[in-house]
């Protein structure tokens, strides 16, 4: 960091005199002799800027960055305006710890609030938190703000992302809710199924929107027979969605939870992430995590604070509802200022790119002899089926560009967003029709 000053010799002496040492050996005097390191560690020299410079530039060599992104299946690659990067590299911003103390962390506060304002503008919700550590996660957060003493019994579609149902799975397996999985119908979520598995027990349904395989849930008629059968609707929402369909909250979602990545976010070999979570008014005291609210300070000035939780929550362990404590406000920063950037209308437009642009390339690889595996609307992720999967992905490959993803039945998963442009999706459904030939 650019304001880092290291101590200076006198100065050492000096705080080394106040506490009443000779030496630094003397502050360890309290140590046995038995256990104290002799010899120094064995660590290698050091080297020069230049050196470690080389040495992780090879190492960066060795990641594999294609020129042209067909895949997401919960990691996107939409396009980061340059301010997003600016910001959040202010060292200000990149030092900052937990905000505990409110009278010297306003600028944190402020940036979490305004952030968990905006999830709500998003998601139609009444209050969102600032701490989840990613979609999947946020997700599985989501159980215990639904779970009663007779109700404890997990509902989740086997259409959500594998790695949503498996943490949910882990959670759940350390909480002992039972968890069980509504079965699909031509890609989404069988309506009658999960009428007949609704019953006294069922704490929650959680759906994904679109999901897993890209297409578009009838969320509503979910919701609804949800809260008929008493329980609560938990929505997984990816969020470009969240700018052309309906919102978790126009269609009675009690909790809204997803992947906050495409805000802003790289992909970055996986992380890190940043899940949202909104609510209800309902469900406020339910929410885990931190939530920055707004007050006034003796002088009548607007403040920001910590609101809705102790911080002994943190340390409860296993008596405690959540367990989230850490500080990922980073993130939050990076997806504020990403959606301060863009606007209402440059996000409806990176949504609306990234639609058009998903439904024109399936109309390409049909052409090329793939074929749409489900019937239902798509929002910008479809499933193909036919050819190769391994020859498909192995010659786009050898042109730099990264293909569907492929499943465990043989057929793939494609994805577009703003950044594919004509021409690389032309030269892509060209080479698919070249690998399945």
């Amino acid at each position: 960091m650019g304001s880092y000053i290291p101590n200076a010799d006198a100065e050492r002496r000096q705080m080394l005199t106040e506490a009443g040492c000779k030496d630094f050996s003397d502050l360890y005097r309290d140590i046995p002799e038995s256990v104290r390191l002799r010899g120094g560690l064995k660590l290698p020299a050091g080297k020069s800027e230049m050196e470690v410079r080389d040495i992780l530039t090879g190492l960066a060599a060795e990641n594999k960055v294609y020129r042209s992104i067909f895949r997401g299946a919960g990691s996107y690659n939409h396009y980061i305006p340059a301010i997003v990067n600016s910001v959040v590299s202010k060292e200000e911003f990149v030092t900052a710890y937990t905000p505990y103390q409110p009278e010297i962390s306003q600028g944190v506060l402020q940036y979490i609030f305004e952030y968990q304002t905006m999830i709500c503008d998003l998601t139609g919700m009444d209050v969102s938190n600032a701490s989840m550590y990613d979609g999947a996660e946020a997700t599985a957060e989501a159980i215990p703000m639904c779970t009663e003493r007779k109700r404890g019994r997990v509902l989740i579609s086997a259409s959500v992302n594998p790695s949503v149902l498996s943490t949910v799975k882990t959670y759940c397996f350390g909480s002992g809710h039972e968890v069980t999985v509504v079965p699909l119908n031509e890609g989404l979520t069988d309506f009658e199924k999960l009428r007949s598995l609704l019953t006294e027990d069922a704490a929650c349904v959680i759906v994904q929107q679109p999901n897993y395989f890209g297409l578009i849930e009838d969320t509503a008629a979910l919701a609804e027979l949800t809260h008929a059968a008493g329980a609560r609707f938990v929505l997984n929402t990816y969020p470009m969605a969240l700018a052309l369909l309906r919102t978790p909250g126009s269609i009675g979602a009690d909790v809204a939870v997803g992947e906050g990545q495409p805000l802003g976010l790289p992909m970055s070999f996986g992380g890190p992430y940043l899940g949202y979570m909104a609510a209800t008014k309902a469900m406020m005291r339910r929410l885990p995590g931190r939530i920055v609210g707004q007050t006034h300070d003796e002088k009548g000035s607007r403040v920001f604070v910590l609101t809705l939780q102790a911080r002994e929550q943190h340390i409860r362990r296993e008596k405690a509802s959540s367990n989230i404590c850490s500080n990922e406000s980073l993130c939050t920063l990076a997806a504020g200022t990403y959606l301060s950037a863009l606007g209402p209308d440059g996000f409806r437009d990176a949504a609306s790119q990234s639609v058009s642009k998903a439904h024109y390339l399936a109309e390409r690889l049909q052409e090329a002899g793939l074929k749409l595996k489900y019937p239902g609307e798509f929002f910008n992720e479809f499933v193909t089926v036919g050819g190769s999967a391994e020859k498909i992905l192995a010659r786009l490959e050898a042109e730099d560009i990264l293909g569907g993803l492929p499943l465990s039945d043989g057929s793939m998963l494609w994805c577009c967003t703003e950044m594919c442009s004509r021409s690389e999706m032309d030269k892509a459904a060209a080479l698919v029709k070249e690998a399945a030939e």
